[in-house]
């Protein structure tokens, strides 16, 4: 199964406070954003990649941090939309330590990035350039996340996507390959019993000549 990877990018976060409620706004991904992902490849999200996934039960966290939850979407203090530009958060901020100091933080601009955590369930791969190019269609989506550091740390994982996406290439390469051979195969015996009848039917026919 292929690993959880993280991704973020200082993509911008805002404050709107309105009738007692705190809410953070921005975006945890951005449509046909080529980034380069280590040394390893570029990819991009392709519009709709979370069209299913946001229907689900995603956490928002302090810096992907599962010990400081600040909203999810079973309880709607994490709202997530899809729309032109990319995958948009709505974060109710709560009246906790992490909510408070992280509201200070961002209205400062000390905090002013998005992360999201993610696994690809469908994807394409391009390797006819320099550096190969995923673009992901489909993802499950585990949670987004206010960081100050919106890096892409996952290298390593995301290697190993890479060196995954290549090993089921190569099986597929292998498994039609097989399919062909039998293919063929299955053809020549066809073509073999076929022979061996016309030849069975002349022998008939020059014994009653």
């Amino acid at each position: 199964m292929t690993e959880i990877e993280k991704r973020g990018g200082v993509l911008g976060v805002q404050t709107r406070a309105a009738d007692g409620k705190r809410t953070l706004i921005g975006y945890a991904a951005v449509w046909n954003s080529d980034t380069t992902i280590g040394d390893y490849f570029v990819e991009r999200i392709a519009p709709g990649a979370f069209s299913k996934a946001i229907g689900g039960d995603i956490l928002a966290l302090y810096d992907h941090d599962m010990g400081r939850v600040l909203g999810r979407t079973r309880s709607k203090t994490l709202r997530l939309s899809e729309d032109n530009h990319g995958l948009k958060v709505e974060i109710d901020v709560p009246d906790t330590s992490d909510g408070n100091d992280l509201w200070t933080l961002v209205e400062r601009g000390d905090v002013a990035g998005m992360s999201f955590a993610f696994r690809a369930t469908k994807q394409e791969w391009d390797e006819s350039g320099d550096m190969p190019h995923r673009t992901v269609l489909e993802a499950e989506l585990y949670e987004v996340t206010a960081t100050a550091n919106p890096a892409y740390p996952d290298t390593t994982l995301a290697a190993r996507s890479l060196e995954a996406s290549r090993q089921e290439a190569e099986q597929a390469r292998k498994d039609a390959e097989k399919r062909t051979a039998d293919a063929a195969a299955a053809r020549r015996r066809v073509a073999e019993r076929e022979a061996r009848q016309e030849q069975r039917i002349r022998g008939i026919q020059a014994g009653a000549s």
